[in-house]
């Protein structure tokens, strides 16, 4: 009799265990169940609709540091599935990889429906049966197998791979197969500001930031992104990944510090007098003296150091030059709650790490039951690395499934 494994999420982890446990054991009965209408949601929308699989890290050591949570476990687990390993399986299926300035990794076809066709059509290929619109109810263990209770049928299984994602109804389930659940917190998102330095100008970016929350050990290094909101950018996300529980816990009220070119305001102060002689007859609002900081930036720090809009450098006392130099590397801004990054919506929480054995993505206390992706507490910065953690967590659950 043919062994049957239950996919539950036909998501990023689901597919990528389906596709690989098809294949290595084709005696195997493959299913996803997928409770929406459509599969494969996040990869469609992910890095702008372009699919930000991986990311060029190519040391495991260097690549956990990546993620705030599953720094320590997953370790072991990318010595066995790395970023290069993600790049060779997806080019054996005529996909290449190409890697980006920020060494983000797209296909080379910017599309993710490039990512979506070749798991519709691998999996399609290797035998697996997917069903939509179907929702999981229950899951039982009896006698080494597994009930699973759907909307429409009742499945039962020698394996389980649970890879839903932040699904608070699947958490409840595994809490009630004994598994303890870290309540979910939002992990990636933007900042909420409203002040006049960054009113009306939308779609203003510096590369390089330097955000620190005040009355907290949280900083973080990287470009910003002016929003109608107030901010974001990688530095802002990056920061908001890290700072997940702790900024959960002030209620996303709370003070930031932007050094907005990443230089001391000693070094700042002495280049604006410099530029101050350079440019004695020239007015001060017109022209911004750092190329990072753009022009309609630069304005507001002008008008925010109480600098005249008609002062030329030449009538600029030391006072105003020293506020403009606080205002470049030690604008204090007031954070008053957040927006969900929409590309990658991502949790801090899910499934207890203590209770996994990660050599198998295996639970403890179930055998044969499995876990991959974002439904483990694991998350990541932005930047392909929640995805990586989806195949690698996958393509091992494929490799222990035992089929003899």
């Amino acid at each position: 009799m043919k062994k049957k494994l239950i996919i539950i999420g036909g998501g990023a982890a689901g597919f990528f265990a389906a596709i690989n446990a098809a294949e290595l054991h084709p005696t195997l009965e493959v299913q996803i169940l997928e409770g929406s209408a459509k599969v494969l949601q996040k990869v469609k929308v992910s890095g702008g609709g372009r699919c930000n699989v991986t990311h060029a890290c190519f040391t495991p050591s260097e690549l956990v540091e990546f993620y705030p949570r599953g720094k320590k476990e997953l370790r072991g687990p990318f010595h066995q599935f790395m970023t290069g390993d993600t790049m060779e399986w997806f080019e054996n299926r005529g996909i290449p990889l190409k890697i980006e300035d920020d060494n983000r990794m797209f296909p080379e076809s910017n599309s993710s429906q490039t990512i979506i066709d070749c798991f519709l059509e691998s999996s399609t290929n290797a035998g697996v049966i997917l069903k939509t619109s179907t929702r999981v109810d229950s899951i039982k263990k009896e006698n080494e197998r597994f009930i699973v209770k759907t909307n429409s049928e009742e499945f039962i299984a020698d394996y389980v791979l649970v890879a839903s994602g932040s699904n608070t109804k699947v958490w409840n389930m595994m809490q009630d197969l004994g598994h303890s659940i870290i309540q979910p917190v939002p992990s990636l998102f933007t900042f909420n500001i409203k002040d006049d330095r960054l009113q009306d100008i939308p779609g203003i970016s510096v590369p390089k930031a330097s955000v620190k929350v005040l009355n907290s050990k949280l900083a973080e290094q990287g470009p910003l992104l002016i929003t109608h909101w107030g901010l974001s950018g990688p530095g802002i996300l990056k920061l908001s990944a890290w700072g997940a529980l702790e900024l959960n816990k002030k209620d996303y009220q709370f003070e930031i510090e932007v050094n907005w070119l990443s230089k001391k305001q000693e070094v700042i102060l002495d280049y604006l007098k410099s530029e101050k002689k350079k440019q004695a007859k020239k007015q001060v609002v017109l022209r911004s003296v750092f190329e990072e900081v753009p022009k309609r930036l630069w304005e507001k720090f002008v008008i925010a150091a109480e600098i005249p809009m008609d002062s030329q450098w030449a009538q600029l006392n030391n006072k105003q030059l020293e506020n403009l130099a606080n205002q470049l590397t030690k604008s204090i801004f007031k954070v008053n709650g957040k927006s969900t990054f929409k590309d990658e919506f991502v949790t801090a929480g899910g499934i207890d790490l203590k209770e996994i054995n990660f050599k198998r993505f295996e639970s403890k206390l179930h055998k044969n039951l499995f876990f991959a992706g974002e439904v483990l507490n694991i998350d990541a910065v932005t930047g392909g690395f929640n995805f990586q953690n989806a195949w690698t967590s996958a393509w091992i659950v494929a490799n222990s499934i035992e089929t003899n």
